[in-house]
This record gives structure tokens, C-alpha cells and sequence, in this order.
């Protein structure tokens, strides 16, 4: 199956946009302006566009530690989540969530989660309320390969199982959990295996193909709207980039790294476009209107006020 041309560009142009944020965002952290850390999910946004493309928008997401790229592919202000992380009065928690807590209840987004698999049972209470109130949505929970060795994961997934919940757990397996790889961290050699000891369906597809991942996704969406039974994806990619901002990445190679920032997501949906017949200044276009974006957003949040304890109490008690 392919996309249609604009799709694929529209597509495109939103990976482009995130890989810009994560890009900015090290940028701002460099020069002093952004604090704390941060986990930038750079060579791994094919993944969450191509899943929450295939989504509604009214289906309920769940994130986790790297959660930028999930929010911007779910339409998220890139200026207000910027803000958000830079501890801005104007992003979305009122500059009080930053990175690993922000949310968006208008967006479905339930928020990202610094505590790994922490956002695994959020995803069972979400579609519990979704079939209870027999809505028709779902709920999508991303994680990363290292959280399949928390107990919230089987908890949720034998929970999920045996209450037919409407949830695709996504496994985004970029290899390492944290510095582990996964050959020293799952005895089944990767994740999806693990679905079936919950009587339940997985999917494994290639994440470096934007394409690819949201056929594989959207069956499994409509499956899931039929039966209201649970299933995994489980995404295969990879971060360009550490776990980590301060990650010197001692526990991988830099052939290892090259060979996998060849299939670079990015890169292959710019080639697919060409050979569809996108010219190369269509293609120009969208990444300048991606880079303008970012930087426009970057200024925003850098001039706007930050959060103080009176606008984050704003409202509470009216």
C-alpha cells in the first residue's frame, strides 16, 4: 500500500518539524538556555507520526520519557510546548509539567511520564473509562523496550487481556535501554513475543519507514475499534542521539551509528517523495516551513514571562 503524495509530504514536512524541535532544543541547552535534561527522540519521529496519524483525534495518548515527538505529531503548538519545557507561564502546564509531565486534556494527550512504564496502567484506566462509556475510542501507549522489564507492563498487559480493553501498546525498540542493549536485556530477543503469555496479537514493523508504520497501525486501529481487544506494535528504530542531553554514548560504536543513520526515516521519506514525483523544491519548502517554525517557537518561549505561583493557582478557586 502507499500514501497518497500530499499525505506523504504532510507527513514529511511533520517529522521535519520535530526533528527541528529535538535539533533546537540541544541548540538552547548548549548555550545555557534551557535547564534540567531532556531524552530527544532525533532518528525515531517516523514512529510516532506514523502511529498517531493512523489514530483519531480524539483517541487518548499516552507518553513517556521522550515524548516531544508525540506531542507535536498529535498537533500540539510547538511554541507552547517549547514554552513548556523552558518553565513559561504560556506552555500548556503553565511552564509546571516541563518535559517529563506535560499533558493536553483538548488534545487527548494524558501526558508524558518520566518514570519508565509509568504511563502503562494510565493507558488501562483510559480505555477502561472509553468502554465503560462506550465512546469508541482507544487508547495508545507508547513505551520504549527497556520498560517491558517493569512490572507495570505485565500487570497492564494481563489486566488489559482479560478485561478486553480497547489499547495498542506501542513498543518504540530503539535498541537500548538506556545503555543496555537488547541482547542483555530481553531473554526473547525482542518485545513482541512477550504479547502472546496475555493471549494477545502483536505486530512487529519497520520504524524507519514512516509508511510502513502507519498501514501496520492503522489495521491494527480499526481491528481494535471491531473487537475492543488489546494488541502490540512493536516499532523498530533508532536514537541517533543518547538517552540522554549529557549521554556520550560510550556503550555503542560509531560504525554502529552510521550504519543506522543511513535508514534515517527522514531521509527515506525524502526519496520516496522524489520517486513519486515531488519536485525537490516542494520538498525544500516544507523543511524551510518546519525550520521557521521551530525557531519562531524557540523566540517565543525564550521572550515570553515565566511561570510564577500566582498564574499557576490562576483559577483554581473561582
Amino acid at each position: 500500500m502507499k500514501l497518497d503524495t500530499a499525505q506523504l509530504l504532510a507527513m514529511y514536512e511533520r517529522m521535519a518539524l520535530i526533528r527541528n524541535f529535538e535539533n533546537k532544543l540541544a541548540e538552547l541547552f548548549s548555550s545555557g538556555s534551557l535547564g534540567g535534561t531532556s531524552h530527544f527522540c532525533v532518528g525515531e519521529e517516523a514512529s510516532a507520526v506514523g502511529v498517531i496519524w493512523a489514530a483519531d483525534e480524539k483517541d487518548w495518548l499516552i507518553s513517556n520519557h521522550r515524548g516531544h515527538g508525540h506531542l507535536l505529531a498529535r498537533g500540539l503548538e510547538p511554541r507552547r510546548v517549547m514554552a513548556e519545557l523552558m518553565g513559561k507561564d504560556a506552555g500548556y502546564c503553565r511552564g509546571r509539567g516541563g518535559s517529563q509531565h506535560i499533558s493536553c486534556m483538548e488534545k487527548h494527550f494524558l501526558g508524558t511520564n518520566g518514570i519508565t512504564g509509568g504511563g502503562i496502567p494510565i493507558a488501562a484506566g483510559a480505555a477502561l473509562s472509553a468502554k465503560y462509556k462506550k465512546t469508541g475510542e482507544i487508547a495508545i501507549c507508547f513505551f520504549g523496550d527497556g520498560a517491558s522489564n517493569q512490572g507495570t507492563f505485565h500487570e497492564t498487559l494481563n489486566m488489559a487481556s482479560l478485561w478486553q480493553l480497547p489499547i495498542l501498546f506501542v513498543c518504540e525498540n530503539n535498541g537500548y535501554a538506556m545503555s543496555t542493549p537488547l541482547a542483555r536485556n530481553s531473554a526473547s530477543g525482542n518485545i513482541s513475543p512477550r504479547a502472546a503469555a496475555y493471549n494477545m496479537k502483536a505486530s512487529v514493523c519497520n520504524g524507519f519507514d514512516v509508511e510502513e508504520t502507519y498501514f501496520t497501525a492503522k489495521k491494527i486501529i480499526t481491528e481494535l475499534r471491531e473487537s475492543s481487544v488489546p494488541q502490540m506494535l512493536e516499532v523498530m528504530t533508532y536514537r541517533h542521539c543518547g538517552h540522554s542531553k549529557n549521554d556520550s554514548r560510550v556503550y555503542r560504536t560509531r560504525e554502529e551509528e552510521q550504519e543506522m543513520m543511513a535508514k534515517d526515516c527522514i531521509a527515506a521519506a525524502r526519496a520516496k517523495l522524489l520517486e513519486r514525483g515531488i519536485t525537490e523544491a516542494e520538498i525544500i519548502t516544507a523543511d524551510n516551513r518546519a525550520h521557521t517554525t521551530i525557531e519562531n517557537a524557540a523566540q517565543f518561549a525564550i521572550e515570553a514571562p515565566v511561570s510564577s505561583p500566582e498564574s499557576a493557582l490562576e483559577g483554581l478557586f473561582a
